[in-house]
């Protein structure tokens, strides 16, 4: 199943967007129950948000130096000694995303998806149980266990000063006034639409009242294997390896997402859906990534530097935009080109 949206209707989705209110005060609430460890998203960013969604061909283009739009956390923090940093970051997604016969796994090295402000969507962790990276005991964040620093809106910084989302970004929802409704918060690497964490009790029909959507996911019952092949003790939801699909368990499939109509949908799509349980962030593309979202250092973080570089991008959405920036195009590869899936 392809998403059905037209190019028209993609222009009306960038307008909206930008048109998108500002928050009352709702008074602080993580998305995610029992985690007593956030941040206190107090602090205006240092640096501006910039941030621009257009349309070219097929595909929907973002250009962003990854600074959210609203208040984050204090950094560097006890757990987060990095320094958040504007970058410039080059996405590009399928108008028409198209479903796969087989899922595909989010691996360390490719983000999920971006944020309608621009900010990467990312689940994964560079902490693995004896640096066994690409097994599946990677450590999570947003399950109480241990402290790397995270905002309010589940976020902090990398090494080279990009500021991610590992769960469903709390104020980028609240200054949308979404908070209890169907809100997009963004777009996954395959082109399909990111909402959360809550929607429609009937998916199909867009009826039966809004509700905090469940997961399928949950914790296996038993022990881990214990070294050298694992890190023994209970599974609790410290790894990721800790966690089981349960087809029908809750709401959505193993990818995290749904079919259903939404307030930007009402002919229907295969939405994601940010839950706040695990994954939080979807682990499964349902269709093909592009390329453009595989991680690259940033220039200057490469050459020793202290981060990513910005420049003036331009303004936000515009209605009808649907022109390229300054030197046109960035360099992107054919979609699905990626030499990794």
């Amino acid at each position: 199943m392809k998403a059905s949206i037209s190019r028209r209707k993609c222009l009306v989705l960038a307008a909206a967007m930008v048109a998108a209110g500002r928050a009352k005060a709702f008074g602080l609430r993580a998305a995610v129950r029992g985690v007593g460890f956030l941040e206190p998203c107090a602090v205006r960013p240092r640096y501006k948000n910039r941030v621009h969604f257009f349309i070219s061909g097929q595909y929907w283009y973002c250009v962003s130096n990854d600074i959210p739009d609203h208040n984050g956390g204090r950094f560097p923090d006890r757990g987060c000694p990095n320094t958040i940093r504007p970058q410039e970051f080059h996405f590009r997604m399928p108008l028409q995303p198209r479903e796969n016969a087989r899922l595909l796994k989010v691996v360390n090295h490719v983000d999920f998806g971006v944020a309608i402000d621009g900010v990467v969507l990312d689940p994964g962790t560079a902490e693995f149980w004896h640096n066994k990276r690409g097994s599946v005991w990677n450590v999570t964040l947003l399950t109480g266990f241990g402290n790397l620093g995270l905002d309010a809106s589940h976020a902090h910084g990398q090494p080279d000063g990009t500021y991610h989302y590992h769960g469903a970004p709390t104020e980028l929802i609240k200054s949308r006034d979404g908070w209890g409704k169907v809100v997009l918060i963004g777009y996954a690497a395959d082109g399909f639409p990111v909402y959360g964490p809550w929607g429609y009790k009937n998916a199909p029909r867009a009826a039966g009242g809004i509700r905090l959507l469940q997961s399928s996911h949950r914790i296996k019952r038993g022990n881990r294997p214990n070294p050298s092949i694992g890190p023994g003790g209970p599974y609790n939801g410290r790894y990721t390896g800790d966690s089981e699909y349960v087809p029908g368990y809750g709401d959505m499939d193993e990818a995290n997402g749904r079919h259903g109509v939404t307030p930007e949908y009402p002919d229907g799509t295969y939405y994601y859906v940010a839950t706040d349980q695990y994954p939080f962030i979807p682990r499964y593309f349902r269709g093909r990534p592009d390329r453009s979202f595989y991680k690259r250092p940033s220039r200057n973080f490469r050459q020793g530097g202290q981060g990513g570089r910005t420049r003036p991008f331009g303004g936000g959405l515009a209605p009808g935009d649907g022109g390229l920036p300054p030197g046109g195009p960035p360099p992107f590869g054919p979609p699905g080109a990626d030499g990794g899936y």
